[in-house]
């Protein structure tokens, strides 16, 4: 059986507090300004459930370099307030002052002792795509930390970011929009020495399209380089049309909005170590959770496939589940069909799942799915169209 040493994983539900990582390349002599839109936002901040404590630095090296760490009661608190429509509107302040930006995101795995009068004040920062972010001063108990909230043990990585991109087209659009998607120009795959584009996976649910990339190296840096690319452009030029909401990606401000909306951050991959197969195939499933219940669902996904791909019967490979908000996507590495095991695959084997699937799905209207012929029902109608699925020559 794998073990949990040699698994790939990473996750946001293991229950331990968060520290992200803010930083940050301002304009010349945009420094005062900085200031004054950091305060105006630190009592906005300091009252969002889950954030504890925030340092605001400036580099004695480069002034024009700032540095933020903020820390998190967990990941889920921060990921439910960055990826708000409020966290939208409460960073558009900092674009005209800020020239670049990136946020880190780290659970935190050992400390040590703090003396009392430590606590001090926050700015976070947003998703990888490219918004930046803000922040606010020291919670009240900030120095008091709950026993067992630190990483129980390190996870081993394989070197790979994962994330995706959502947005949706108008209907009646789509067989144009999927023709489009099919058809264009991979980018080159070296961003530079130590950056790669390692796979570009596309599906299509109804009018909803998802973009999941895997890169080696920096994510930021994958995501620049490939918007530069000629046939990138022409590519979102192209769809421009047909989506729901407009976009200008002529102007920074409007493609850093739109990308900050259509962001998907994974919160959770888990692969099987040491297991290779040639019949390995992806899929992914649509999950549209009721309001307010997409991270109970994405955790609920992800708590199944932990299990899974340390069964060496099971035929999950690797899973990653990408959430924001109500959206809910499950990426799967599965050997052989979808439907072979349709309670696995939807994310319901074992226990009371399927019920409490029914009631988090804002689609769930036709009762909860008891017998296989009924999960195949929902299996089905969860599976996202696959348009394109590319990887580099060394992946293939």
């Amino acid at each position: 059986m794998t073990t949990l040493s040699e698994r790939i994983s990473q996750s946001a539900f293991d229950g331990s507090r968060l520290r992200v990582v803010l930083l940050l390349d301002l304009y010349d002599g945009a420094q005062n300004q900085f200031l004054e839109v950091y305060e105006h936002l630190r009592e906005q901040v300091s009252s969002v459930p889950g954030h504890i404590s925030d340092e605001l630095c400036q580099s004695i090296e480069n002034p024009s370099q700032w540095l933020i760490t903020s820390e998190w009661e967990s990941a889920p608190r921060f990921l439910a307030w960055v990826n708000s429509e409020e966290h939208v509107a409460s960073v558009q302040p900092l674009h005209g002052c800020v020239r670049d930006t990136r946020s880190l995101r780290f659970s935190v795995l050992r400390e040590t002792g703090k003396g009392p009068g430590h606590g001090s004040p926050s700015l976070t920062g947003p998703p990888s795509a490219g918004s930046v972010a803000a922040s606010a001063t020291a919670s009240p108990g900030a120095a008091d930390r709950a026993p067992g909230s630190l990483q129980v043990a390190p996870r081993r990585g394989d070197g790979v970011v994962r994330h995706a991109l959502t947005f949706t087209v108008k209907p009646g659009s789509e067989p144009v929009v999927a023709e489009l998607l099919a058809g264009y120009t991979s980018p080159q795959a070296q961003v530079d020495e130590n950056t790669r584009l390692r796979r570009t996976s596309l599906f299509m649910h109804g009018n909803r399209v998802v973009r999941a990339v895997e890169v080696e190296g920096d994510l930021l840096a994958a995501l620049r380089h490939v918007a530069q690319q000629p046939e990138v452009q022409a590519l979102e030029e192209a769809i421009n049309p047909y989506l729901e909401q407009d976009r200008d990606l002529s102007d920074p401000g409007s493609a850093r909005v739109f990308f900050t909306r259509a962001a998907l951050p994974a919160v959770h991959h888990v692969a099987a170590g040491g297991r290779e197969s040639a019949d390995v195939t992806r899929h992914a499933l649509f999950y549209p959770a009721k309001d307010g219940c997409g991270m109970a669902l994405a955790r609920l996904l992800a708590g199944q496939d932990e299990a899974a791909v340390d069964d060496p019967t099971s035929p999950i490979e690797g899973s990653t589940v990408f959430q924001r908000d109500d959206i809910v996507v499950r990426l799967l590495d599965l050997r052989g069909p979808l439907d072979a095991r349709p309670a696995l695959a939807l994310g319901v084997e074992g226990g009371h799942k399927a019920a409490v699937l029914a009631r988090l799905l804002d689609s769930a209207k036709d009762g909860v799915p008891t017998t296989d012929q009924e999960i195949s029902r929902f299996l089905a109608r969860s599976e996202m169209r696959l348009i394109t699925d590319r990887r580099t020559p060394a992946q293939a």
